[in-house]
């Protein structure tokens, strides 16, 4: 192996070990226990998502909470091109860039709880294009919850700021 290589792992591994420094671990932190909330398709706000994506994305305003976990949580609600609607129930942990889903609403009408949810990287390319978009428009600044206070993060989702 050569010398640059060496020295290009070497410091890899020293920028991610960094990094890791940068967002601790909270040794103390808990998730709390949070039933899935009702919802309604009415009055959704649009999450904005990219041009391959086929479904309609939107969150329930009255579902979107800030925990004293630090968990953003909400319902995402999904419209298919033929109008077929699923929602999930899902938080965001944005301390960690994670996202977790919690449970999925069945055609009962009933919500299904997800099986052993864990939480998931935000940049998982295969199933977190909702939840990533979620947190870069509003839910998230960073590595923290963009605002204390669900109201905050609604002004944020609909007021977007734009780039000129």
């Amino acid at each position: 192996m050569s010398i640059k290589r060496i020295v290009s792992a070497l410091m890899l591994v020293c920028g991610v070990s960094a990094f890791a420094q940068l967002v601790p671990q909270d040794p103390d932190w808990k998730e709390l226990d949070v039933a899935p909330p009702s919802f309604s398709k009415d009055g959704l706000i649009a999450v904005d998502m990219p041009a391959f994506v086929s479904l309609k994305f939107g969150i329930d305003p009255a579902t979107l909470s800030v925990s004293t976990d630090r968990i953003v949580r909400y319902v995402m609600v999904a419209i298919s091109p033929s109008g077929a609607v699923s929602a999930m129930y899902e938080g965001l942990r944005c301390s960690q860039s994670e996202f977790k889903t919690y449970a999925r609403w069945s055609a009962s009408g009933k919500w299904l709880p997800a099986k052993d949810p864990q939480w998931r990287p935000l940049n998982d390319n295969n199933t977190s294009h909702h939840a990533l978009a979620l947190a870069r428009q509003g839910a998230c600044d960073g590595r923290a919850a963009a605002a204390s206070s669900a109201v905050e993060i609604l002004y944020k989702l609909k007021n977007p700021q734009r780039n000129p």
